[in-house]
């Protein structure tokens, strides 16, 4: 069996509403990160684990992104684009973008287009096989926005932490979904809010717990706090 997946599908349809006035004439995942695209950080990084075809899912100012990379041979990737006319929310998109694979048969990876991650697919693919799983979810841990006040019985401030990982998990934003289980996502709206509690209450929803580099891009203080990462310079 292969490592990682051949195909992925990259959800790149995002307004970016946060991120004005970098998003009025791009969607979110070409705002730029140093000189180069968000998306590039991701598609470089899929072509180095091992994935060969990828569906980019978009809507907002959608040229952008297909006149950048094409079919991705610069890459060294097979890139095509699955189109909404209207937003379909984040499932919708992976349901339509899901018609475009070849192989139903294996997992595919989806991932959000505003993460940079250096993730191994490697090892979340022999989890996701290990455990027979129909879809698994990566987590990371939760870092506290805020720098945390540690106060005593005796209502004293006794130090501070500057925004600290907390003992919880979020969604990452990517998934390793078995083909059969993309007709089980809405045609409209978002998986998180329908199909995912519903897996999880079923216990059917595995999780895969990931410590290392993963970023999202929401606003422009993410933007600048990603700009400084060194890790960026020398990507995969």
């Amino acid at each position: 069996m292969k490592a990682a997946p051949d195909e992925a599908i990259v959800l790149a349809g995002g307004r970016g509403e946060r991120l004005r006035p970098f998003t009025y004439d791009r969607p979110k995942p070409m705002v730029e990160v140093g000189d180069q695209p968000l998306l590039l950080y991701t598609l470089r990084w899929l072509k180095s684990s091992g994935v060969e075809r990828v569906i980019i899912a978009c809507n907002y100012k959608h040229d952008a992104i297909s006149d950048y990379f094409g079919d991705g041979d610069n890459l060294g990737l097979n890139i095509s684009y699955s189109i909404e006319e209207k937003s379909l929310g984040r499932g919708g998109a992976i349901k339509l973008a899901s018609g475009h694979l070849k192989d139903l048969s294996s997992s595919i990876l989806v991932i959000n287009g505003d993460v940079v991650t250096n993730l191994p697919l490697s090892d979340l693919s022999s989890y996701h096989n290990n455990r027979k799983a129909n879809i698994t979810i990566v987590c990371v841990p939760l870092r506290s926005p805020y720098g945390i006040v540690e106060i005593d019985q005796n209502g004293l401030a006794t130090g501070f932490r500057e925004k600290p990982v907390l003992d919880h998990w979020i969604n990452a934003g990517i998934y390793l979904i078995n083909g059969a289980l993309f007709d089980s996502f809405p045609p409209y709206g978002e998986h998180e809010e329908t199909l995912f509690p519903t897996l999880a209450a079923k216990k059917e929803l595995h999780a895969y717990k990931f410590n290392g580099f993963w970023r999202t891009v929401d606003t422009g203080k993410d933007l600048e706090e990603l700009n400084k990462e060194d890790i960026l310079s020398n990507w995969v």
